[in-house]
């Protein structure tokens, strides 16, 4: 289900959306994304490439977010002339085409077909660990197959869900019928997307492609030639239902969870054993607790089990019987504890009352004895349901103690006797600064802890000490008292271990669920592995890591922490789809493992492939599969290799080794940041295993991104908020869509889809188009001559300087930020020039214009922007074009541009609180009468008070590492200086805080104490602009030196003040006589003094229509009392008037309200109604 919100119309979508058809079909047909490598190198080449996505559904909108990012650095790469290769496979290995495969005839052979399912029950969410644990990994923690299932709890209802129908979701029961399906679907909704893919380079992977099977082999035989891939028991997330290792790719929620190591505390049940466990009687019995924590077992108190918790007592291999929970059990099964592989003997069912009070002899603890006591809280997912107790250190320990201590009834409720609680305390054992010895009890106290239901404040406790006491907490009993407890955490646990003691246990960090539904056991399994932390190896690695551009320091820590930990990684499996391990077929390597160097298979695969997905076709060099044996492939991806034994004709093997030489290395790979700690590093390995001592085939830049919320919300089916890649497109357009992608967010942190911006996106795009035609229809009509103008000079340095900053930004990757400067500020400097451009915008200017906005735009809304190309009368391919040259940027114009848009903004609100004054308490008072006319004060220099304060703190930033002290010291040296006191209360610190905002903002520059340009020229030059703006009659600017003292005070560079006021005048009828023109009668004031000039800009004010005074004739009538009052003669709209001259100077009287005119040395009366024409 997608989400819904209910929008006005579609016309704008429908009319985006056929371009893009248009535009799509033209592209298709010419070809305009397959590339070949040239004959001869030039190195000008950019390939990028990105992680195939898995073929068990559609493609939905955060796949398209990740590679949105590829398809906009393509496009960028590509007006910068460069050869761009972007190859697009389609991933079918691994378990999870295979296990909904299986999962179908299982539903089909228990439920019938179509199916009919039992109804089901509402799930319980499952409880939230929040334990503090210390741990050397960095893994991404996102599961996705939770959210693509909706909630369904069927496989069929999964793909119902997908809107198949009953009869064809029986096909998908057959694992092929899959690798035939989404493909092709896939490759159309890229093509929707206008996705800039070279399609006949992709492939499916899996053996159902021989060529790619072929490849995959050839890539681990190098491999285990190099000593890389090695067997051996390596502890692993295993499916017991699958009966196999259960990698990432292979699981239904758990992805990124790996094993987890504790230290298995064994604590030895002292004689006489309780009623349940007498039958044992002769065994050694030992109540077995998982702990992360060896080093603090000095100080056990006593043992915690559930009261109601179901435990077994089960035979191990050592002739020992453990206790622990049936799911404990099992995963020892799997880890060499039992004497069957995967299976455990029940001795004995209990519950923990059954053991309640039992007396045990525990390793290190000072206490001869300890005894089980009863803690409510123990989660049945996680460890053995058996705890230790160390209320020094554990907050939650010494809370349940405490409360047992002091709760008489809770002791007799369990049968707990007073000897088996009240003599135990809190033994010191570590020393942690700021806690002490008893860091526990400290922190309760200090958090005022009551009893272990605070919940809150024990989670609040353990993170403030967990993590202190391991990096800085020093052990203060034992053989290693006075070390630190990180230097000798493994060597208690070995100390242990040694004297049997303890036992490694292993168990998945968080539930994981395999695809087939079962849930996963740490188990210790023979396998074929990746040797990642052999010490060479890892160390080639972070040599090739050092040459990878990360474009963020986040990823490149995420490596870095990633190479730290990175040890084995299991690279084979026994079910699901694949190839097979050539040395040991009955293996198959497993998915995260064949997709580490396949974009060298992209450089030759439309060779070898014949236009088909699965290879079914030999390619355009006629080579069959078989011909593809281990010596072509070495001849082929190295450069030293002899040329092999084969039937293949040596230039088409020549032709494919330069096709892998000019593409390689890759340049981008573009993946989620959840990436990073398997796929993307296993990446950066096997490039270096592969090619040694060939650097220059190592990756070159890796770009992650974070996940994608849809309007601020995870995606996700089963709360309706989630989109297809198609439904986005339907809803939004191609392009419409990725203007709200690029927009989205640019770091490794969450971006956020919002549909409603995506429909703002939308109207700009349209309106963008509507203008450009606007422009083509109006052209002749536009300014011409040459470009010189203010205006003009501002509008070509604002263009330069957008080219310049989108280019930066694109360079970088960061598409939101090139987005606003290339199209939201880039159409904010078309409005500004609109705006002062009182003679009209230049022709010239204009078009350079709409070109610069469709090329820097292009590389995100490629449709559109080939369109307008089309229009612009360019007969390429806008795919063809290059990025736009940018001339000077004139910083000084761009500076005062922006400083003339603010003080008419700054006016205009003066102008507006003018016009509606407040009263007392805000109370509103009638409206003032609109003012005439205004004084703009401008300063050359600062008050003395400010310039001394910004020369003081400007030194002060300087000598402070380009960065403001703290305010008491500002403030101290500000008072310091005599000139300052008497403003230091009021004004200076205030002041101080506004350079302080305006440096965060522009720069040091906010420091001046003199503009770089000269304020009262740039009003002057632009009056004509500010008449218009602020609607008033007469502007003067004079220097604040002219003012009175507090004007002077007040007014500094960049801020004029101004003085408003009304100059009187006679209210004149303003009519236009001319039939079905659209024009209108005004009633408008005429001044003393007035000229022709001034009464047009009057009349243009209200009639917007109007662009061009030149066009408009002023007229009085010759009888000023009759004229008014006689029917105008139709298509005469001259007769009985006459024409006032442009030399014309308006007088009124204002007694008598009358206004005359003078012309020629004569005045003349024209009464109160004048005439006004357009021609």
């Amino acid at each position: 289900m997608e989400i819904e919100v209910e929008r006005k119309g579609t016309y704008k979508v429908e009319a985006l959306r056929e371009i893009e058809r248009q535009v799509q079909k033209r592209w298709e047909e010419d070809k305009v994304f397959e590339v070949d490598a040239p004959e001869k190198n030039d190195g000008n080449k950019f390939f990028v490439t990105f992680p195939y996505p898995y073929m068990n559904g559609r493609l939905h909108l955060g796949h398209t977010f990740s590679l949105s990012k590829n398809e906009f650095i393509m496009g960028y790469r590509r007006l910068q002339g460069k050869r761009c290769l972007w190859p697009f496979g389609l991933h079918c290995s691994g378990m999870p085409i295979k296990a909904c495969a299986d999962k179908l005839q299982r539903e089909i052979k228990e439920f019938g077909y179509p199916p009919v399912f039992p109804k089901t029950v509402a799930k319980e969410e499952a409880p939230v660990d929040n334990e503090p644990i210390i741990k050397d990994k960095s893994k991404g923690k996102k599961s996705k197959a939770a959210a693509k299932a909706g909630g369904a709890d069927y496989q069929w209802q999964i793909m119902q869900s997908l809107g198949l129908k009953d009869e064809e979701i029986k096909n998908f029961a057959d694992a092929a019928y899959w690798l035939g399906y989404f493909p092709p679907l896939a490759k159309q909704d890229l093509q929707c997307m206008g996705l800039k893919v070279d399609w006949r380079r992709t492939f499916i992977t899996t053996d159902a492609n021989p060529y790619y099977d072929s490849f995959v082999r050839w890539q681990f035989l190098t491999l285990k030639d190099r000593n890389k891939v090695k067997f051996g028991k390596r502890y692993t997330i295993f499916s017991p239902f699958d009966k196999q290792p259960c990698m990432d790719h292979d699981r239904q929620t758990g992805e990124g969870v790996g094993p987890q190591e504790y230290t298995l505390i064994k604590m030895k049940v002292l004689e006489p054993y309780p009623p349940k466990l007498s039958g044992l009687k002769g065994k050694p019995i030992f109540l077995v607790a998982a702990t992360l924590r060896p080093e603090t077992m000095y100080g056990q108190t006593n043992c915690w089990v559930r009261p109601d918790m179901r435990y077994v007592a089960f035979q191990t291999v050592w002739g020992e019987v453990f206790v622990s929970t049936g799911r404990a059990a099992r995963n020892m099964a799997y880890q060499g504890f039992t004497k069957d592989d995967g299976k455990y003997e029940t001795l004995v069912e209990l519950v923990g009352q059954d053991i309640m009070g039992v007396a045990l002899k525990a390793p290190l603890t000072k206490y001869d004895k300890i005894y089980t006591l009863p803690m409510l809280n123990i989660k049945e997912d996680k460890g053995t349901g058996v705890v230790t107790s160390v209320p020094s250190d554990a907050p939650d320990d010494f809370a349940a103690l405490r409360d047992l201590k002091k709760k008489k009834p809770m002791r007799e409720k369990y049968q707990v006797t007073d000897e088996m609680v009240l003599p135990y305390d809190p033994v010191p054992i570590i020393e942690v600064p700021g806690f002490g010895n008893l860091c526990a009890v400290t922190v309760c106290d200090q958090l005022k802890i009551q009893s272990q239901n605070d919940k809150d404040k024990l989670q609040e406790a353990k993170e403030k000490v967990y993590l202190k006491g391991f990096y800085e907490g020093v052990i203060q009993v034992g053989e290693f008292k006075g070390k630190k407890i990180q230097d000798i955490k493994q060597d208690v646990k070995r100390k242990m271990v040694d004297k049997k003691e303890a036992v490694v246990y292993m168990e998945p960090e968080k539930q994981v669920m395999s695809r087939s539904g079962d849930e996963c056991v740490v188990a210790l399994c023979d396998q074929w592995y990746l040797d990642y932390g052999e010490e060479g190896w890892k160390k080639q690695t972070a040599t090739a890591l050092q040459q990878v551009e990360t474009f963020t320091d986040d990823v490149r820590k995420n490596f870095e922490a990633t190479l730290d930990w990175l040890h084995e990684h299991a690279c084979s499996r026994s079910f699901g789809l694949g190839t097979k391990m050539p040395w040991d077929e009955k293996y198959l390597v497993e998915s995260l493992s064949d997709s580490t160097i396949y974009m060298a298979y992209y450089t030759v695969a439309h060779l070898l492939q014949g236009g088909t997905f699965d290879g079914s076709k030999p390619g355009p060099l006629g080579i069959r599969p078989e011909q593809m044996t281990r010596e072509v492939w070495d001849y082929v991806f190295f450069k030293s290799a002899p040329f092999p034994k084969t039937d293949i004709p040596k230039d088409k093997l020549n032709r494919m080794k330069r096709e892998f030489e000019y593409w390689y290395p890759v340049d981008l790979r573009v993946s989620g940041k959840d990436l990073v700690p398997n796929h993307l590093t296993y990446f950066l390995y096997n490039h270096c295993a592969i090619w040694p001592d060939s650097k220059d085939k190592w990756p070159q830049g890796v770009r992650a991104n974070g996940h994608l919320l849809l309007n601020s919300e995870k995606m996700s089916k089963s709360t309706g908020n989630f989109l297809t890649l198609t439904g986005a497109i339907e809803k939004f357009s191609a392009d419409g869509m990725r203007l709200a992608l690029a927009d989205a967010g640019d770091t490794v942190e969450d971006a956020n889809f919002v549909e409603r911006m995506a429909d703002a996106g939308i109207l700009r795009l349209y309106t963008w188009l509507e203008w450009v035609k606007e422009m083509l229809a109006s052209k002749d009509t536009l300014r011409g001559g040459p470009p010189t103008n203010w205006s003009d000079r501002a509008f070509v340095s604002s263009m330069n300087k957008g080219i310049l900053e989108t280019a930066t930004r694109y360079d970088r990757m960061m598409f939101k930020e090139a987005v606003k400067t290339g199209f939201y500020e880039f159409q904010a400097t078309l409005s500004k020039y609109k705006e002062i451009a009182t003679e009209g915008m230049h022709r010239e200017l204009v078009f350079r214009f709409i070109e610069v906005q469709t090329l820097v735009l292009a590389p995100v809304c490629p449709h559109l922007c080939e369109h307008i190309w089309g229009l612009l009368g360019k007969k390429e391919s806008i795919m063809q074009a290059a990025w736009p040259q940018a001339g000077p940027v004139d910083e000084v114009m761009n500076e005062a541009l922006d400083y003339l848009m603010d003080v008419a903004h700054d006016f205009r609100l003066r102008l507006k609180n003018f016009a509606e004054p407040k009263g007392k308490k805000g109370a509103s008072q009638p409206p003032a009468q609109r003012p005439t006319h205004m004084t703009i004060w401008v300063a050359k220099t600062f008050p003395t008070w400010q310039h001394l304060t910004l020369m003081t703190l400007r030194k002060m930033y300087e000598e402070n590492m380009n960065s403001f002290p703290e305010n008491k010291d500002i403030a101290k040296a500000l008072g310091g200086l005599e000139e300052l006191k008497k403003y230091m209360k009021r004004k200076v610190m205030p002041f101080v805080a506004m350079v302080k905002s305006n440096v965060e903002k522009q720069g040091t520059r906010a420091m001046d104490v003199t503009l770089p340009f000269d304020e009262k020229a740039v009003l002057e030059e632009n009056m004509k602009y500010l008449l218009n703006t602020l609607e008033l009659d007469y502007i003067e600017v004079k220097f604040s030196t002219e003012a009175e003292d507090k004007v002077k005070e007040e007014c500094c560079p960049g801020k004029p003040l101004s003085n408003l006021w009304v100059e009187p005048g006679v209210e004149v009828m303003f009519v236009n006589p001319q039939p079905s023109c659209g024009h209108f009668s005004w009633p408008l004031p005429v001044r003393q003094g007035d000229t022709t000039d001034k009464v047009l800009g009057r009349i243009m004010r209200i009639e917007r229509g109007i662009k061009d005074a030149t066009q408009v004739k002023l007229m009085r009538y010759d009888d000023p009392l009759v004229g008014p009052r006689t029917m105008p003669t139709f298509n005469q709209p001259e007769k009985g008037k006459t024409a006032i001259p442009e030399s014309a100077v308006f007088t009124v009287n204002l007694e008598t309200q009358s206004v005359s005119v003078s012309e020629n040395g004569k005045s003349v009366d024209v009464g109160r109604t004048l005439v006004y024409l357009v021609q």
